[in-house]
């Protein structure tokens, strides 16, 4: 092994390792500047040393009872290990852990420990406490349970939240005289709270100059959330916490907690405290604490020994739900326990002596049931739940889970400790927003925050289309479940369309609870604290969204069943949204689009019109070409019988049948004389704007629009873009389906190469990346052009994005599932090169210099694939006997075999 040595103080770092030429130590020392941050320092640490290291070794930790790599850094005690993986992408060992297993075992347990699991040090406040909650939220795909501490009640830094997938809550609030109205996802009563107190003092509240130490530790591969915590009290006691909590991925009603108390330096009576709180509000936003969050109405509270039952009801939507809790210690002989029940909580504690340096534990079990998923009595079904035995079951229960999950989704990178823990953490929170053993019995899907914050009220979007397809590869029963959720709300989008004067179906630009519009008018901007008006609703491109996903989930399945009885209706309302959207030129002989907003966001009109809405906005036109393309193929593949009854179920005749055909292939796109495909008609006649100026003034400007608006200035007066639009459609579709795409709309590319590649440049020179989906697209489009090094960076840019919260606070909000599920396919499906949008499967590698290999598996039309992808080769298996397309050959499988492919 090649290890790197350091000895970190509070003003330099002293390093030492082996010369690669002629093995001799060479020892160094960088000073570290304190007039920059520890970031900077570390960034010109890195540009100081080799790159040939494969460990870390930290030679001076002060603290190993939590970790064995923890020093004292500009006067604080950091974690040097999670800092130098993250700096390094390669394992960090203390000198303990050398000595105890030797290095080499030490370097590959840590490796291990790094890729499984998502960890903090210290203690932390306001939005990057807020972040690191949302990042360590576990969950089931039932409920998300954000990570705070037990012992926290909802504050600026702090927010024990708790959600259900599906139930939403709408409520008015009058502001400035007017009546606005709000459909949030509720959160439910806080039953995670658990906090003690010593000798009749104090219940303990989290403050930070009592909290001497804490680690955080989320386990990926089981689930389970440790936070331990030292804790000096302003008496001179201290005492040892150590939290555990887990969601039930089998008994998906269920979560339970571990709270171990060690007293370090005194004896005496110690209490439990226990709650469920059915007082909470909406408040993890800031910005829309303004409006009314009170959702929760408490209808009756039960205690019964050692259960607890708060019984309670949405104000408007009138979801009526059940929160139990059981508490047990069984280890604590003389335990007393007492209740007390208030209006909307109901308040337990344990009582018990304790003496100095044993520990002692108390388990929390809980179980949430809602009217939406469960029928009968809701008080029957909590009191009559089977709780766990103990904490361990539970754990036992979620590990099973678990297993079986990441038996199916685990991507296994080689080479980079982080990007492998990023995206495990990716997957782990893609099966908390949703899993097809839950999501059976549910009608709801999946929000752009998952279920781990307010942000966006937890509403539906357009984000389903980066996400979806991750489902569909490894579970897809879970997105046929999701599917159906737009299938139960194809009503409310035939009425949202009929409203605006169009037929057939709109989907909403946000969803929740009914499938209608809960987009709102104005949008406060954060830079001028003023409401302006907003468009967003014109993004009527989700519609294209979801059909993309139907298409992507039966081209992935051949689910001839769900396309009959589904999928067909719900393409041919859509396609009949954009025949009635289509209007004829007689003059250019093509037709237009008008009245929509593209990907872009920025734009959302022309400069100075009175309206919103733009023309031709070269995305939507082009997917609509494309699902009219699709439904011409399905018109000649399906049986005649399932065509008739979904033609008369959509009422769709033969005159949209012929519409539909005359439009697909002369549908407006713009060009300049360069080549370049315009965003929408009329934006070339847009100003360039001087980048460099604006990122003088404000150093960050992907939100251009708030800061031009802030100036009583218009994104609409320029040509720039919050992220990828014009080429969005490059993003999803082959890039042969593309180009006979705008073929066949009488657009035909001579030398797509070029075309490609000036156009990326063109639009990444005018693209500020204000939405992180536009980093990881435009990772994919940079590959296009053989700049790897652009996709590189763009792509760690976006796997890192929550972990480093890189929108200034945004993660404290919930997580940005969208870029999770887009970050996993581009390694799979652009690094690994493994297409799956075809009658078979190809695979093209585009495989980065940083890794060694890409191991991951899929299903693709009820056959499984197993591939281990590197630099010049290829493993694949598969369960039967197939083909699939190797650099454009044709390669043949047998069941149950492997080969190798050479590249």
């Amino acid at each position: 092994m090649k290890p790197l040595y350091l000895t970190v103080t509070d003003k330099h770092i002293r390093y030492s390792y082996e010369d690669s030429d002629d093995k001799s130590t060479i020892d160094k020392v960088y000073n570290i500047n304190s007039a920059k941050t520890l970031g900077e320092n570390l960034d010109n640490f890195k540009s100081k040393i080799p790159s040939y290291f494969d460990v870390v070794v930290i030679l001076n930790p002060i603290d190993v009872e939590l970790r064995d790599t923890i020093v004292s850094c500009v006067n604080q005690p950091i974690d040097m290990g999670l800092t130098m993986e993250n700096l390094l992408h390669i394992p960090t060992v203390g000198v303990h852990d050398v000595a105890r297993l030797g290095l080499k075992q030490a370097a590959s347990l840590e490796e291990e420990h790094a890729g499984w699991h998502l960890e903090y040090y210290g203690s932390y406040s306001g939005k990057r406490q807020y972040g690191q909650e949302s990042m360590q939220t576990i969950g089931n795909g039932y409920f998300g349970l954000r990570g705070a501490y037990l012992e926290a009640k909802a504050n600026d830094d702090n927010y024990p939240g708790t959600y259900v997938a599906g139930v939403f809550d709408q409520l008015t609030t009058n502001i400035n005289n007017h009546d606005i109205v709000n459909e949030d996802l509720v959160n439910m009563p806080n039953a995670q709270y658990m906090s003690f107190s010593i000798d009749d003092g104090d219940v303990f509240k989290l403050a930070p100059d009592e909290i001497t130490n804490v680690y955080r530790s989320l386990d990926m591969r089981t689930g389970v959330l440790t936070i331990t915590m030292l804790v000096s009290l302003h008496n001179g006691k201290r005492i040892k916490v150590t939290t555990k909590k887990v969601a039930d991925m089998k008994n998906y009603h269920n979560y339970s907690l571990q709270y171990t108390v060690q007293p370090l330096n005194f004896s005496g009576q110690m209490k439990i405290y226990s709650e469920i709180d059915g007082s909470v509000t909406n408040w993890n936003v800031e910005r829309y604490r303004s409006f009314n969050g009170k959702h929760i109405i408490v209808d009756k509270t039960l205690v019964d020994g050692d259960r607890a039952i708060l019984m309670a009801h949405t104000k408007n939507s009138k979801v009526n739900m059940s929160v139990g809790s059981k508490i047990q210690c069984p280890d604590i002989d003389d335990a007393v326990l007492s209740s007390n029940r208030f209006q909307e909580r109901i308040s337990q504690s344990l009582e018990f002596h304790v003496v100095e340096g044993r520990s002692y534990t108390v388990e929390k079990s809980v179980s949430m049931y809602t009217s939406l998923e469960t029928d009968g009595d809701l008080e029957d079904a909590v009191y009559g739940h089977d709780y766990h035995k103990n904490f361990a079951d539970a754990v036992s229960n979620s590990m099973r889970c678990w297993q079986k999950i990441w038996r199916n989704e685990d991507i296994e990178v080689v080479g980079d400790v982080t990007a492998q823990k990023l995206l495990r953490m990716n997957e782990f929170h893609a099966t908390v927003s949703a899993q097809q053993h839950v999501n059976k019995d549910l009608d709801a899907s999946i929000g752009a925050r998952g279920l781990h914050g307010e942000a966006y009220r937890g509403h539906i979007f357009w984000d389903e289309l980066f996400i979806l397809p991750y489902y569909t590869m490894h579970f897809p029963n879970l997105a046929k479940y999701l599917l159906m959720y737009r299938y139960n709300r194809l009503g409310a989008a035939k009425k949202y369309a009929k409203a605006n004067g169009y037929k057939g179906a709109m989907y909403p630009w946000q969803s929740g609870m009914y499938g209608d519009e809960q987009s709102q008018l104005t949008h406060l901007n954060p830079i001028t604290n003023q409401w302006d008006p907003d468009n967003s609703r014109k993004q009527r491109h989700v519609s294209l969204a979801i059909a993309y996903n139907i298409w992507n989930y039966y081209n992935m399945t051949n689910d001839d069943e769900f396309m009959k009885e589904y999928g067909l209706e719900m393409l041919l309302n859509i396609a009949k949204l954009w025949i009635s959207m289509s209007e004829y030129d007689p003059e250019t002989k093509r037709y237009t689009i008008a009245n929509v907003m593209g990907p872009d966001e920025f734009h959302e009109g022309y400069p100075g019109a009175d309206e919103g809405g733009l023309k031709n906005n070269a995305y939507t036109n082009i997917m609509t070409s494309w699902l009219f393309g699709r439904l011409e193929y399905l018109m000649q593949k399906e049986p005649d019988e399932v065509i008739s009854e979904n033609l008369k179920r959509a009422d769709f005749n033969e005159d949209d049948l012929d519409d539909m055909e005359s439009i697909r292939k002369n549908l407006k796109l713009e060009f300049n004389k360069d080549d370049i495909l315009g965003q929408f008609e009329g934006y070339f006649k847009l100003k360039d704007i001087d980048f460099d100026y604006y990122r003088r003034q404000y150093g960050d400007i992907s939100r251009m629009d708030r800061i031009l608006k802030s100036e009583g200035d218009s994104p609409d007066e320029y040509q720039l873009a919050k992220q990828a639009d014009s080429l969005m459609a490059l993003y999803n579709l082959r890039e042969d389906t593309f180009m006979d795409i705008l073929k066949d709309m009488g657009y035909p590319i001579k030398d797509r190469t070029k075309f490609i590649k000036d156009n990326v440049n063109y639009y990444l020179q005018r693209t500020t990346h204000g939405s992180t989906l536009s980093r990881i697209v435009y990772s994919m489009l940079a590959l296009k052009v053989n700049d790897y090094d652009l996709s590189w960076k763009l792509f760690y840019q976006a796997l890192t994005s929550d972990y480093y919260d890189i929108q200034g606070g945004t993660t404290a909000e919930g997580i940005h599932l969208g870029v999770m599920g887009a970050t996993v396919n581009v390694v799979t499906s652009d690094f690994a090169g493994v297409d799956f949008r075809g009658d078979e499967i190809s695979v093209d590698p585009h495989f980065p210099d940083q890794w060694q290999t890409i191991k991951f598996n899929l299903t693709f039309k009820g056959i499984r694939y197993y591939f281990t992808v590197s630099k010049d080769s290829i493993t694949v298996a598969t369960d039967h006997d197939t083909q699939i397309v190797v650099k454009g050959e044709q390669v043949p499988l047998t069941g149950d075999e492997e080969k190798t492919i050479s590249y």
